[in-house]
């Protein structure tokens, strides 16, 4: 199979979809790798790292799209890159499609397959292709949290740990996934006073019995939630329901009862968001600010630390990346249902329930997909 990396261009956005590892790995494979020029300088990675992994190098993109048979990337493709998808083509990167019609209109009219990072499985419920990038993106929360509460980026002006005779921050985590748990364990360690809501009885039980007293726990019912909020200095939002559409746990009316400067950094706004107020922001224009409350949205987080971000992406890739190439898509997903959960797209029919639920779309069921 032919293998094609683009570079990324969603601005800001560092990261690479293909690491040389990964090229080395596919040619050993018998599998024919095409890397678009500079797709790998962000973070890291030159055209010569490429080449001596066995990888061709492209000029453009349009060369990666017009010959690759199996596109691999990070970001969901941009309008110009949906225009270059072909029926038959093979395309493997996070997509988010519950929040964004356009995009989903488009990989529909395309006929291309389209299987999403963010809704593959694993054998024990994890989401193992999010997971690297929730873990980056929960220990940057904190970091992008504390500097959102400078105040001459008008913020609280409040420091995470506090100082003697002076208490550390508040901050309130919503969500005890993935996510919530990595941002958790960094507010902590920066000495902030830290405290994760849950719905979930058992991971609550699970975090008091793995972290101790690290951090506080409470259950996330409507009310504690806005109670705790209006005392936090900093109020990361990570919850995720996969494929589907964030819920919103803080609306616009309850800005009024937060703190003034107080932050909140909404790590699920790549699907559509946790609070009401929260919409896409870049890492060039991180923050932004409503009724006194700043907010910081970044929808692509771990491209700032492109390197390390790339890096543990590939790790998790590369097995399904091979088995796609090496099976082709029907094969590698009739063996394993997993992948087949990644599946959102194919010969323009939508294939992944959460998503058609959120737009209000038919869904052709996977295992019929695959017969299609």
């Amino acid at each position: 199979m032919h293998i094609g990396c683009p570079k990324e261009i969603k601005p800001q956005e560092f990261r690479v979809g293909l690491t040389p590892n990964a090229a080395r790995e596919a040619v050993a494979h018998g599998h024919q790798v095409t890397v678009e020029t500079s797709a790998g300088v962000g973070a890291g990675f030159s055209d010569d790292d490429y080449i001596n992994a066995g990888a061709a190098i492209a000029g453009t993109a349009a060369e990666i799209f017009e010959n690759a048979d199996l596109v691999v990337k990070v970001k969901e493709p941009q309008p110009i890159e949906r225009k270059m998808l072909r029926e038959g083509q093979i395309l493997f990167t996070y997509l988010h499609l519950a929040p964004d019609p356009e995009q989903t209109k488009d990989l529909l009219e395309s006929g291309a397959t389209c299987i999403a990072y963010e809704t593959v499985t694993d054998d024990r419920g994890g989401l193992p292709l999010l997971a690297p990038m929730s873990e980056v993106a929960g220990r940057l929360a904190p970091q992008v949290g504390a500097w959102t509460l400078q105040k001459a980026n008008g913020g609280r002006g409040v420091l995470m740990g506090g100082v003697p005779g002076v208490g550390p921050a508040k901050v309130v985590v919503i969500g005890g996934g993935v996510v919530g748990t990595h941002a958790a364990r960094i507010a902590a360690g920066m000495g902030a006073d830290v405290t994760v809501l849950d719905r979930s009885l058992a991971r609550l039980r699970y975090l008091d019995d793995a972290f101790g007293t690290l951090f506080k726990t409470s259950y996330a019912s409507a009310g504690n939630t806005i109670a705790l909020a209006s005392d936090a200095d900093l109020i990361i939002g990570a919850v995720l329901i996969p494929g589907a559409a964030a819920p919103k746990l803080i609306s616009k009316a309850q800005l009024s009862e937060l703190k003034a400067g107080a932050a909140l950094v909404d790590v699920a706004i790549d699907q559509g968001g946790c609070f009401e107020t929260s919409r896409p922001t870049t890492h060039e224009n991180p923050i932004y600010d409503v009724d006194g409350i700043m907010h910081y949205c970044v929808a692509n987080m771990p491209g700032a630390v492109a390197r390390t971000s790339t890096i543990a992406l590939g790790n998790a890739t590369m097995p399904f990346m091979l088995a796609l190439a090496d099976k082709g898509w029907r094969k590698a997903c009739e063996d394993d249902p997993h992948l087949l959960n990644g599946l959102n797209v194919h010969a323009g029919k939508l294939t992944y329930y959460a998503v058609g639920k959120a737009l209000g779309i038919d869904v052709l069921s996977p295992s019929l997909a695959l017969k299609a």
